[in-house]
């Protein structure tokens, strides 16, 4: 015969099993970890292995670039041409810059800093935008210009028209794709943004922002290459 348990017996298991931690420790503890560290160590594991897999994502166009550059390397230096490497430059300051107050709010939120934590998420945000504003402004020049893939592209100049089009088309895409995880990055930021006012996190518990924070340093490394992969190969 099956021996019944009570009901809320498993709770009780678990409440017993973290009885011995402080209460600020157990309130962001999940009933399967031992405590924080290995708690921590596992989300951090976690965030490594979806980096790796976004890594191979980037890595096919990468890949497609380097070779079609190799291929059509007059086509895809007057495609750079067309490119404002000027924007690029003001663009990578402004990431590189978000990538500091990234590392700052994973500092203050380690020395429950809570008032510098919030204040360099918010940098954060402020510079990603920044950052996404002027990508807006070179889309919308470069609309302007006639150089959108299968919308609205004409070229006259030297070399073969369609293969200038495969370079801006690349270019769309591998820019666009970054952006996109920038958006994505800047919500995050902004959910973290609210948990840190509320008080969220402390030298105990600040998981959250340094993986949000490992995930915004990719978002910085793939621009890196971005760069002078497409802007400078003039």
């Amino acid at each position: 015969m099956t021996e019944w348990a009570a009901p809320g017996a498993a709770q009780l298991h678990e409440h017993d099993h973290h009885a011995h931690l402080p209460p600020e420790v157990r309130r962001h503890l999940a009933s399967h970890f031992d405590d924080l560290d290995q708690q921590r160590e596992s989300a951090v594991l976690g965030m490594w292995t979806f980096l790796a897999t976004e890594v191979l994502f980037f890595g096919a166009l990468f890949l497609a670039l380097a070779i079609y550059r190799f291929i059509y390397p007059v086509e895809f230096h007057v495609g750079s041409h067309h490119l404002k490497w000027y924007l690029g430059t003001i663009n990578t300051a402004i990431l590189l810059t978000s990538s500091l107050t990234v590392a700052l709010a994973v500092h203050y939120a380690h020395v429950n800093d809570q008032r510098h934590l919030v204040r360099c998420l918010i940098w954060t945000v402020v510079l990603g935008a920044a950052f996404l504003i002027i990508k807006a402004m070179e889309y919308s020049q470069e609309y302007t210009e006639h150089l959108i893939p299968m919308v609205n592209f004409e070229h006259h100049g030297e070399g073969d028209s369609r293969r200038v089009q495969l370079f801006m088309f690349l270019y769309f895409c591998m820019t666009g794709l970054h952006a996109t995880h920038m958006v994505i990055g800047l919500g995050l930021f902004a959910w973290l943004i609210r948990r840190a006012r509320r008080g969220d996190f402390n030298s105990h518990y600040y998981t959250p922002v340094e993986n949000i924070g490992l995930y915004w340093h990719f978002v910085d490394v793939v621009w890196i290459f971005l760069f002078p992969l497409l802007y400078l190969i003039r």
